[in-house]
C-alpha cells in the first residue's frame, strides 16, 4: 500500500482546520454566500493485493522501506498484464499508486536481467524528475535512473546513452535527440523491454497526434533493433482509455480502471464571486483571461477582417477570479493551511501571487515570503528551487499554472484552489486531487470566472459531479501532423511499404505529397529523404520556436514565451510579470527570437487585439435542416495582431490604442460552423441590424461552452461571425481548431450539434444580466472589443437552431 510522510509545515500557526471549518470561515469572511453547491467526495478504503509471486525479494524490501507494505488490487492487476507482455493502461484517479503499476514490472525485468533496459517519458520535466527521485530513492543495484532531457548537461549525455537502464525523458526530446540519433542509442534500444508512458491523457490534440508518431518511430526503430518493448501507460480517470491508449501507440491496449487504492474525504465547494455594486461597472476584466495563446475567439463581426469597437471596453458584472482567489489563497496561508492555487495563465499566476503577498505582509509582514508564482518558461533552477521549497514547507502557498497538475509529489498540502474552469473535468479533478494525498481529508474550491462555462457549471454542478469524464481527442491521421512525422521518420531511416502501414490511415497519400514536393525521393528499396537538414517539426503546435526574454539593462535571460504567444504578450510596449516584478517590452525581434524588456511598474495593463478572416476551402459533411444548415469542413483563417489597448489596472478605463506592426498568421484547419436562413432569423424576431450582434453573441457563448463536449478549452478554439458570408452566402457562425490540420475539437462539435448548443443556449437564459456580461456572451479575447453583441437575439438564433436540428 503507498504511504508516506506529510512535509513538516511550520507558519507560526498551530494545525489547520478541518476542510469544513476552513471553508465556513472562507464563506464568512464577505457579504452574501459565493457557494453556489458544496459536494461531499466521501473517503474511501483500499483494497490490497499480495504481491505478485513474480516480483523477486529485493524489490519488495525496497518499496517496503519506501513504506509501500503491499500493492492495491489495481496495481497489481496491471503490473501483471504488463509483466505477462500486455500493452496495458491503468486509468484511475490522482494519488492512486499509478507509478507503482509501471515500477513493479519494469524494475523486476531490469533486475532479473541485466541487458534490459527501461524508457520512461513524462509531458513535463517536472514529472520526470520527480518520477527520477522515486525510482532512485529505492537503491536498486545497477538499475541507475536518470533524465535525459534539455536540462541535462552535455558532459552527462554520453555515459546516460552507455550506462543508464532506466532513462526518463519527454516526447519532445525523443523525437529532437533520441530518434535522430538512434545509431548512438543502438545498445539502449536493442534492449528496450518497456516503455512507460505517464499521465497519457495530456497527450490531445495536435499535441496528441504528433507524439502517437513519435511513438511509431520509436517502434519502428526498436523492431530495427530486434526489440518489440511492451507499452505501460497512466492516465487520469479518462473516457474510453483503452482506445485512446490504443489511438496513441497503434497497438492493442488493455485498460485497468477500477480505483482500489484508499482515498481521503474531499469537500468540494463551487465559489462564485459576488456582483459587483451597480457603481463599479469599470472594473478591470479578469486578467485570468489575458490573450495567451494562437487561437481564441476572435471574432470579425459585422465584417470579417474588420476590427471595430476599439474603445469598447469589457464591462466587469462579478469580482475578478484572480483577486478571490489571491485572497483565499492569503486566507489559507494566514490559516496555516498549505494552499495550490491552478491559474489558467502565466501572468494570472503571477498577479495571484503578488496579492496574495501583499495581503499577507500587510496582516504580519514577513508572511508573503511563504507564497510564491510557479509556471512555465522559468529557469530550471528556479523550477527546482520552488519545487523544493513546497515539498520541504518552505513556502505555504503556491499560485501555479497546469505546470504543476501533473509530476511533484505535493505531499501534505490541505487545500487547492483552481481559479477557473480548467478546461476538461479530467483536469479539473486531476487538479483537485493534488490535495489529501495522505489520505487525510482535504479542500477543494473552483472558483468561477466570469465566463459562460464556469458560469453554467457552477450553477450545474451535475455537469460536473454527476458526468462522465471526457474521452482524449487526438488524430493521428492529420495530414498536417503525418505528412511532417513521416519526413523525420525518412531521415532516420527510408520507409518502406511495410512502415505505412505502421503510421496509419493516409501514409501512403502523405508519402506521395512528400515525393510531389521533392522532399523525399523513391528508390528500389524505399522512400529516401532529399535534403540535407531535418525538418523542423514543433511538436507542441505553439506557433515555432520559444522567444527569449531579456533584460535590457543587465543582458539577464528572464524566461522563454512560446512562439505562438509572443504576439500577443511580449509585443513592442506590452507589460510583462515575471515573479512578481513588473516589465515593459521595449522591442520584439521576431527573427532572433527575442524580446527585450525594461523594469517598470506602471499604472496600466496592456491587451492585444486582433482582426481575423476565414475562408471556406472543403465540406466534409453536413446536414441539411431546411433553414439552417450544419457543416464540417476545412476552412483557412488569416490573423493579425494590429494594435493594443492599454487600461488603468484600477478601474479598467482605457487609456488609449496603439496600433502594432506585426506579421499575419495564416491556418488551415477544421470547422464546424452553421448558417441560417435570414427569413428563419425574421420570423424568430431578429431584426436585419441586429443579426451581426447576434451571432457574434451566440459564437462568443458557443466558443465557451464547447468545452463540455471535447478536451479542449476555449484557449485551443477560434470563432468568427457574420451576417453574410461570402462563401456561405448566408448568416453564419464558425468555431474552429486553433492548429493546423484540425485537433479534432470541430468534429467533435460537430458530432454532438445539439447538446453543445443546448447548453449554450441555456447559459445564456439563465445568466442574470440584462444584456450581456463576461458570464454568458462577452469575451475576454474578442478581437472586436465585444461589439456589437445582442444576448437576447443570441437566444433567439439558438432557438432557431435547435428547433431545426436533429437531436
Amino acid at each position: 500500500m503507498e504511504s508516506s510522510s506529510p512535509a513538516t509545515v511550520s507558519a507560526g500557526h498551530g494545525p489547520g482546520p478541518a476542510p469544513a471549518d476552513l471553508l465556513g470561515r472562507l464563506r464568512a469572511r464577505g457579504a452574501g454566500d459565493p457557494v453556489t453547491h458544496v459536494e461531499r467526495v466521501p473517503a474511501r478504503a483500499g483494497v490490497p493485493a499480495p504481491w505478485p509471486s513474480w516480483a523477486p525479494e529485493e524489490l519488495r524490501a525496497a518499496f517496503t522501506r519506501r513504506g509501500v507494505v503491499a500493492p492495491w488490487q489495481h496495481q497489481a492487476q496491471a503490473a501483471t498484464l504488463a509483466y505477462e507482455g500486455d500493452h496495458v493502461v491503468v486509468a484511475t484517479g490522482t494519488a492512486s499508486g499509478k507509478s507503482l503499476a509501471y515500477q513493479l514490472p519494469a524494475l523486476a525485468t531490469v533486475l532479473a536481467d541485466p541487458r534490459a533496459t527501461v524508457l520512461y517519458l513524462a509531458p513535463t520535466k517536472a514529472l520526470a524528475a520527480d518520477q527520477l527521485r522515486a525510482v532512485a530513492a529505492l537503491e536498486l543495484e545497477g538499475v541507475r535512473p536518470a533524465c535525459y532531457d534539455g536540462d541535462t548537461p552535455r558532459a552527462e549525455r554520453e555515459w546516460i546513452r552507455r550506462h543508464s537502464r532506466f532513462v526518463l525523458t519527454n516526447p519532445d526530446m525523443l523525437h529532437h535527440g533520441i530518434l535522430p540519433g538512434h545509431a548512438q542509442w543502438s545498445g539502449f534500444l536493442r534492449r528496450l523491454a518497456y516503455v512507460v508512458i505517464d499521465e497519457c491523457h495530456t497527450y490531445r490534440g495536435v499535441f496528441g497526434s504528433h507524439v502517437a508518431h513519435v511513438l511509431r518511430r520509436l517502434r519502428r526503430q526498436c523492431a530495427r533493433f530486434g526489440a518489440t518493448p511492451v507499452f505501460v501507460l497512466a492516465s487520469a480517470t479518462s473516457g474510453d482509455p483503452a482506445t485512446a491508449a490504443g489511438r496513441l501507440t497503434g497497438l492493442p491496449v488493455t485498460a485497468v480502471t477500477e480505483d482500489a487504492s484508499p482515498r481521503g474525504g474531499v469537500t468540494f465547494a463551487l465559489w462564485e464571486p459576488p456582483l459587483l455594486p451597480p457603481d463599479s461597472g469599470s472594473a478591470p476584466p479578469d486578467s485570468s483571461s489575458v490573450p495567451g495563446q494562437a487561437a481564441g475567439d476572435r471574432s470579425s463581426a459585422p465584417a470579417p477582417g474588420q476590427a471595430t469597437g476599439d474603445h469598447d471596453d469589457l464591462r466587469q458584472v462579478r469580482r475578478s477570479a484572480l483577486r478571490e482567489t489571491a485572497d483565499l489563497l492569503a486566507d489559507t496561508v494566514a490559516e496555516g493551511v498549505r494552499t495550490l492555487a491552478f491559474v489558467r495563465s502565466r501572468k494570472g499566476a503571477e498577479v495571484v501571487a503578488a496579492n496574495a503577498r501583499r495581503s499577507l505582509d500587510d496582516a504580519v509582514p514577513g508572511l508573503g515570503d511563504r507564497v510564491a508564482a510557479y509556471r512555465g518558461g522559468y529557469l530550471r533552477e528556479e523550477r527546482r528551487e520552488l519545487e523544493r521549497a513546497l515539498l520541504h514547507g518552505d513556502l505555504l502557498g503556491l499560485a501555479s499554472t497546469n505546470a504543476l497538475e501533473l509530476g511533484v509529489d505535493l505531499v501534505g498540502l490541505d487545500a487547492v484552489l483552481i481559479c477557473g474552469y480548467p478546461g476538461t473535468r479530467a483536469s479539473l479533478w486531476q487538479q483537485a486531487g493534488r490535495a489529501g494525498r495522505s489520505g487525510q481529508e482535504a479542500l477543494a474550491v473552483l472558483v468561477a470566472r466570469d465566463d459562460p462555462l464556469d458560469t453554467y457549471l457552477v450553477h450545474h454542478p451535475e455537469a460536473i459531479f454527476g458526468a462522465p469524464v471526457e474521452a482524449t481527442v487526438l488524430d493521428p491521421a492529420n495530414r498536417y501532423v503525418l505528412a511532417p512525422q513521416l519526413a523525420c521518420a525518412a531521415v532516420e531511416a527510408p520507409l518502406t511499404p511495410a512502415d505505412l502501414v505502421l503510421f496509419g490511415d493516409g501514409a501512403k497519400e502523405a508519402v506521395d505529397e512528400l515525393v510531389a514536393a521533392g522532399a523525399l525521393r523513391q528508390r528500389p528499396t524505399g522512400w529516401y529523404w532529399r535534403h540535407r537538414e531535418r525538418p523542423e517539426v514543433d511538436l507542441r503546435g505553439e506557433g515555432g520556436a520559444p522567444v527569449c526574454v531579456v533584460e535590457s539593462a543587465t543582458g539577464r535571460l528572464l524566461g522563454t514565451v512560446d512562439g505562438g504567444s509572443s504576439h500577443f504578450l511580449l509585443h513592442p510596449g506590452a507589460v510583462y510579470l515575471h515573479q512578481g516584478v513588473s516589465y515593459v517590452v521595449d522591442e520584439l525581434d521576431l527573427a532572433d527570437g527575442c524580446a527585450l524588456v525594461h523594469v517598470e511598474e506602471p499604472d496600466w495593463s496592456t491587451h492585444a487585439r486582433d482582426v481575423t478572416d476565414l475562408s471556406v476551402v472543403s465540406v466534409r459533411s453536413y446536414v441539411d435542416a431546411g433553414p439552417v444548415g450544419m457543416f464540417l469542413g476545412e476552412v483557412d483563417v488569416t490573423s493579425q495582431v494590429v494594435s493594443y489597448q492599454r487600461r488603468r489596472i484600477a478601474t479598467g478605463e482605457v487609456i488609449d490604442t496603439r496600433p502594432l506592426d506585426l506579421p499575419a498568421r495564416e491556418l488551415r484547419t477544421v470547422a464546424v460552423w452553421f448558417t441560417l436562413s435570414p427569413q428563419s432569423l425574421a420570423l424568430a424576431g431578429v431584426q436585419s441590424a441586429d443579426v451581426p450582434g447576434a451571432l457574434h453573441a451566440a459564437e462568443h457563448a458557443a466558443i465557451g461552452l464547447l468545452p463540455l463536449m471535447a478536451t479542449c478549452d476555449r484557449w485551443d478554439i477560434g470563432g468568427l461571425s457574420t451576417a453574410v458570408h461570402a462563401d456561405t452566402e448566408a448568416p453564419t457562425v464558425f468555431v474552429y481548431d486553433g492548429h493546423p490540420g484540425g485537433a479534432g475539437f470541430a468534429e467533435r462539435a460537430y458530432g454532438t450539434a445539439s447538446a453543445w448548443l443546448r447548453a449554450t443556449r441555456d447559459a445564456i437564459a439563465e445568466c442574470g444580466c440584462e444584456t450581456g456580461c463576461p458570464s454568458c456572451v462577452q469575451s475576454p479575447k474578442c478581437g472586436n472589443g465585444n461589439n456589437p453583441l445582442s444576448k437576447p437575439d443570441a437566444i433567439r438564433v439558438l432557438d432557431v437552431v435547435l428547433a431545426n436540428l436533429p437531436e
